[in-house]
């Protein structure tokens, strides 16, 4: 890692490693979450079959292992169903409801833009935006209760294309 940014959050002192890797050249991604310790990135990719949408499973994670050789992988059973993996519900014709399986309480809402492309919509600062990366800051913890000092959400307003960020205590 390269370097480290200090700030401060409700009067904690936090760190975030700035070199990390930015996945691109994947016309089905939708956002991406990184997370400290590594650089090893899930991205959320619109899960097609035979070129359609799956309706049941609209949405599908991937790792690519940058701490490797770059890989991509798919995320392991015990990943997907009680950490990074997606639930999805229908809403209406070509939108859903998202959630994580670990934390249902944010919800992502995946549906066509004016663009006429998926694109992930959340809240972010009070306003509704492309969601493009999430941010976990994890100091200690074990796989099942890891210490989160922090989630930052990083989104792109729809009209303006002005980046919005935020930064949760969870």
């Amino acid at each position: 890692m390269s370097g480290l940014v200090g700030g401060s959050l409700a009067g904690a002192t936090i760190k975030q490693h700035i070199d990390f890797p930015v996945p691109a050249g994947n016309n089905r991604q939708l956002f991406y979450l990184q997370r400290t310790p590594n650089t090893n990135t899930i991205v959320y990719e619109l899960n097609l079959k035979n070129g359609q949408l799956d309706m049941e499973h609209p949405v599908e994670p991937v790792w690519l292992r940058y701490q490797e050789n770059g890989q991509r992988e798919a995320l392991s059973f015990i990943q997907k169903k009680f950490a990074y993996g997606i639930k999805s519900k229908k809403l209406a014709e070509n939108q859903f409801e998202l959630s994580f399986v670990s934390y249902k309480k944010y919800k992502m809402y995946l549906r066509l833009g004016a663009d006429k492309k998926y694109h992930v919509f959340t809240n972010i600062n009070q306003q509704q935006v492309l969601l493009t990366r999430i941010f976990i800051q994890i100091n200690g913890g074990s796989f099942w209760s890891p210490n989160i000092e922090y989630v930052e959400l990083t989104g792109i307003e729809p009209t303006t294309k002005k980046i919005v960020k935020e930064r949760l205590k969870i």
